[in-house]
């Protein structure tokens, strides 16, 4: 079994008000043996669409490479934008060395909720990816219900939009009052999701609309009023 376990702490500072959640990065982030075009930092894959997609949406000039200008390049953008990224999962074993998350085995998740309640300004949890088995969405439902805590749907079209409840912990923050957090289910920023994507009945339509319509365009619409 491979140990796949996260290589990178939970990007945080002061005042965030969003965490971009995800699960894993591919596996050679953890064992440091990154390919040319790889950032080494949260999302910093070159298969990845996530960072593609924000540059193209703030005109953001981004390098794509093995660079410390690169990684500094993606946190200035972040702070600046009050995001954080927090992915759910620590660590996990896999049978097969790759970046799926179905196989994942032996997941142990993150505190997020503790963290949450140590940044008491987020309002928002951004899921890259569904409700499917071992997506972000679906471990962070795992997480609320081991703590006896239930999630409201405010929408079921995707982006599927959910909120919760989260009390302060009755050690600290005792005076913070007891908020409201939403999620957000973005489309998966990978080239896998592609399929799903083309399935999808408001995809189809706008393509017949633009034949140059594609994939990317409908995550830059997707993701643009959470960023």
């Amino acid at each position: 079994m491979f140990r796949h376990k996260h290589p990178y702490q939970p990007f945080l500072f002061e005042g965030v008000r969003k965490l971009i959640v995800g699960t894993l990065p591919p596996p050679r982030f953890t064992t440091g043996d990154l390919l040319p075009g790889d950032v080494n930092f949260c999302y910093g894959s070159r298969d990845g669409l996530l960072w593609p997609i924000l540059d193209r949406m703030f005109d953001l000039d981004l390098k794509f490479e093995t660079t410390a200008a690169a990684i500094a390049q993606r946190q200035s953008f972040l702070n600046e934008r009050g995001i954080g990224v927090c992915d759910i999962v620590e660590e996990a074993e896999r049978k097969k060395i790759d970046a799926s998350d179905l196989g994942m085995e032996n997941i142990q998740l993150r505190p997020l909720l503790d963290i949450l309640r140590d940044y008491p300004r987020v309002e928002l949890l951004i899921f890259t990816g569904g409700a499917s088995k071992n997506g972000p969405e679906y471990l962070f439902r795992r997480l609320l219900r081991t703590k006896g805590l239930a999630i409201n749907c405010l929408s079921d079209l995707v982006p599927r939009i959910h909120e919760f409840e989260l009390s302060p912990a009755s050690s600290k923050n005792l005076k913070t009052e007891t908020r409201k957090i939403r999620t957000v289910s973005l489309t998966a920023p990978s080239g896998s999701a592609n399929r799903a994507i083309g399935s999808m009945p408001e995809y189809k339509a706008r393509k017949a609309l633009d034949k140059n319509y594609n994939t990317l365009d409908f995550r830059l619409e997707q993701y643009r009023p959470f960023f």
